[in-house]
């Protein structure tokens, strides 16, 4: 079956290995240990487990392979959390410095499947719900052909204003 990814892919000189979505339309996905105040992170990793999952089985995961986090929304939910625990008076929670860092979830991911690549995270300058932007497949072509990665998981998450929040992920080579 052709993906939506597979086309735009193509156009990098890239084929998807794996590909995998999430959302919170049903139920959220499952808690993640050290991620609190959002459903953001908690989307990325379960979208990337899917996708890594349906390649490798069980982790780790063989070979150099690269993570890539493009979102353009963020994590809006930690944001106001931030922003509101900085209020006079209140004391902000260390928890939230640790997840304010969009690389946090994928030094998450990266662990549990013991990926040995780049860690990135890219802001696109734009993005469909559901699909990899084109800024991410430009990125993950230029650190497989810098050799910087044997593979690339490519991984699109928005939280939206009305929901559901959305994250697909995709694993790339050359």
């Amino acid at each position: 079956m052709t993906t939506t990814t597979d086309a735009a892919a193509t156009a990098y000189g890239l084929r998807v290995i794996a590909e995998a979505r999430a959302d919170d339309a049903a139920a959220p996905p499952p808690p993640l240990p050290g991620f609190a105040a959002s459903g953001f992170n908690p989307l990325v990793a379960e979208a990337a487990d899917r996708c890594l999952a349906a390649h490798h089985g069980q982790p780790p995961a063989p070979g150099r392979t690269a993570l890539l986090l493009a979102s353009t929304s963020g994590d809006r939910a930690t944001a106001r959390a931030i922003d509101e625990s900085a209020e006079p008076g209140r004391r902000p929670a260390p928890l939230l410095f640790f997840q304010s860092n969009p690389n946090a979830v994928l030094g998450h991911i990266a662990a549990r499947w013991g990926l040995t690549g780049p860690v990135v995270a890219i802001r696109p300058a734009e993005t469909a719900p559901g699909r990899i932007p084109a800024d991410a497949l430009d990125h993950a072509a230029l650190l497989i052909a810098d050799g910087d990665a044997d593979r690339v998981l490519v991984i699109a998450a928005e939280e939206t204003a009305q929901g559901p929040h959305r994250a697909v992920a995709a694993l790339l080579a050359l």
